[in-house]
């Protein structure tokens, strides 16, 4: 044992003192450069038009609380009261303190990229009044954040210092790279500058906070996500350097969640077991980190955890998090997923994508994005689900009617903001769309686009230092036919890069191509006007699950069998918004059989499978993942 931490100190040495920068393989293209269109746009306007729009109406106490401003946390400041029941959360009160700068910059991180991408003239007015406001919270020195002089910098227990930062400037960040107001810039490039600082590197120790709980200070190592962004527009290596601090520096102190400290990655015996949403956002900055380094050994690290990430994550892209992961594995019934952990996963994933280029990566964000996020939104309502499971026979609260000896489970039905237990889920729900699009195009060698996310979209850009559009046409995922139509008034000379889903079995093409690593590639794009007509075909697909179970796919989209089901209105928060549980109306369940027959058609899947309760055989009707409520989806 005392030889393996020996190694583990030489490799936080060799770590820190390697010189080279891993090369990272595409460049993301600025904010508000990928806007929504189709059925994306209509879904973002409808969720503007209802929660992710209104939360500051349905939880005003919690998105208003001035903790920014003149409500700052001091040394006597007492827990916040969220209007949530606690029975069963993580030991301690010090988390409730901080929580609603969580709350409020998440939401305000998902209104303000929202309101770009829909070029929603009156959220813009909204936002930048919030962003005039924030910014007037700024001390002198350049602090920004929720702790007054006397806590600032100073702790050795939970705190929220780090993470109330890395909401509120990811959503600051986003706003500078759309509008490039220097005022913006000017106030994160101080603020970030305090934080280094107060907390030197390599010469602090900012994850130090005792050994209890501490899940807000281990939040903060997403802090990288704004280092990672500085570096992005900047080049500046410094912002990479101090992010590779931050992750060393968590992975040699005491943390409740430990999932991806290093150690416990290189650790072969070592079975994930943290707070989900941790687990999978703590993926960025081991990437971060990993990349700002050329290291071997931080390169198997990644590896290693990306391997463990897949084995808790369900066929449907939904990752354990209901509440702990608790060294299980993921199955379709007993584990549930947080819509928190679905977001981090997708952004972490999407970060990976930008950096490693893999096309892989595309087909898993997408499975995500598609089908564990969509089947997790209330198709008739303006709700999500907090937690849900890929099998889910009832939305009563609990977990297919599970009871949990030391809580009350309220978590598995639908609500616009779910504050009987935490407002964190849906402010997650209105970031997770802008940033997959986000990702959706990246730029290579500067000279060519790459559709590295498929659906319906518009890119612009330039190339050669003339503009290029191009409106990607399609209603992908329901169909997998694409129109991708260049506007190229200057003729710049481009390449034009399509990623092939993984499930894809022939490509039907307007023009010539190439096949290169998963990508489809049209090279020498120099035309005005030119439209691309492109198509990918599929088939059914049956895959077994690390449980043996069957489910069905076809293209991007897993297919699940409908439980009907009564809708049983809860909570109102507003008038049109309210919390909504459903029961279903007949139990019944269906086993896989071999000689299923199935055939997809005007997107659905007739197959015939057994019928459990009468063992005859049925034939039945899939439909997708991502319009279901009540479902069965393994066989």
């Amino acid at each position: 044992m005392k030889n393996y931490y020996i190694l583990i100190a030489l490799l936080f040495f060799s770590t820190m003192n390697a010189q080279q920068k891993k090369q990272e393989h595409y460049t993301a293209l600025p904010f508000g450069s990928i806007t929504p269109s189709g059925w994306i746009k209509n879904q973002m306007e409808k969720d503007m038009q209802g929660f992710v729009g209104h939360l500051d109406e349905l939880v005003p106490d919690l998105i208003n609380d001035p903790i920014y401003g003149k409500g700052r946390l001091q040394k006597h400041s007492k827990a916040k009261d969220l209007g949530n029941q606690k029975e069963g959360d993580a030991e301690g009160d010090d988390q409730y303190k901080w929580w609603n700068s969580e709350t409020q910059s998440n939401w305000w991180d998902g209104y303000i990229r929202n309101a770009i991408l829909l070029n929603d003239t009156k959220a813009l007015q909204k936002v930048k009044k919030h962003i005039n406001e924030i910014l007037a919270t700024q001390d002198a020195d350049g602090y920004l954040g929720i702790y007054d002089p006397e806590l600032r910098y100073k702790f050795n227990s939970e705190n929220g210092e780090l993470w109330a930062k890395a909401t509120l400037y990811r959503g600051l960040l986003a706003y500078y790279d759309y509008s490039k107001d220097p005022k913006v810039w000017k106030s994160l490039v101080k603020a970030v500058d305090n934080v280094m600082q107060n907390y030197p590197i390599n010469a602090s120790s900012p994850f130090s906070s005792g050994e209890k709980f501490n899940g807000g200070v281990s939040h903060g190592l997403t802090f990288t996500d704004v280092l990672d962004k500085m570096y992005q527009i900047t080049k500046e290596q410094k912002y990479l350097d101090y992010a590779l601090f931050l992750y060393l520096d968590y992975s040699k102190t005491y943390q409740s969640e430990k999932d991806a400290q290093l150690q416990n990655i290189l650790n072969p015996n070592y079975k994930l077991q943290s707070h989900g949403v941790h687990t999978f956002e703590h993926l960025r900055p081991l990437i971060v980190a990993t990349y700002a380094k050329n290291n071997p050994e931080m390169e198997q690290a990644l590896i290693l955890f990306l391997q463990r990430i897949r084995e808790v994550t369900t066929s449907t892209g939904g990752p354990i998090g209901d509440e702990w992961i608790a060294e299980r594995k993921a199955n379709a019934t007993h584990t549930g997923y947080e819509y928190c952990s679905i977001h981090e996963l997708l952004d972490s994933y999407s970060v990976l994508l930008q950096k490693n280029g893999e096309a892989k990566l595309g087909d898993e964000i997408e499975t995500i994005f598609y089908n564990a996020a969509q089947g997790s939104r209330d198709p008739k309502h303006s709700c999500i689900a907090y937690l849900k499971t890929d099998n889910s026979f009832e939305m009563m609260g609990t977990k297919n009617g599970e009871t949990e000896p030391d809580r009350k489970q309220t978590r598995y039905k639908y609500s616009p903001a779910h504050q009987d237990v935490a407002v964190c889920c849906n402010p997650n729900a209105g970031r997770i769309t802008p940033y997959f699009l986000e990702k959706s195009w990246l730029l290579e060698d500067n000279n060519t686009l790459v559709a590295s996310l498929l659906g319906p979209s518009t890119v612009k850009s330039t190339i050669e230092n003339k503009p290029v559009q191009i409106e990607e046409i399609t209603q992908y995922p329901f169909e997998n036919q694409f129109t991708f139509r260049i506007t190229n008034p200057k003729k710049a000379k481009f390449n034009l890069k399509i990623r092939k889903p993984n499930w894809a079995t022939k490509i039907i093409a307007s023009k010539p191509y190439k096949e290169i690593h998963g990508f489809v590639l049209f090279e020498e794009n120099n035309k005005q006007k030119e439209e691309i007509t492109l198509e990918f075909e599929a088939a059914i697909i049956v895959k077994k699950d690390d449980n043996n179970e069957k489910y069905f796919t076809y293209g991007a989209q897993v297919f699940a069998l409908p439980i009907q089901a009564e809708e049983i209105k809860g909570r109102q928060y507003k008038t049109g918004f309210y919390d909504v549980e459903y029961a279903p109306k007949e139990k019944l369940s269906y086993s896989f059989i071999e000689e299923n027959n199935a055939k997809f058609k005007n997107g659905k899947i007739e197959v015939t499978l057994k019928n459990n309760s009468t063992q005859t055989t049925e034939k039945v009707t899939l439909i997708p993942f991502g319009k279901t409520i009540l479902r069965q989806v393994s066989f």
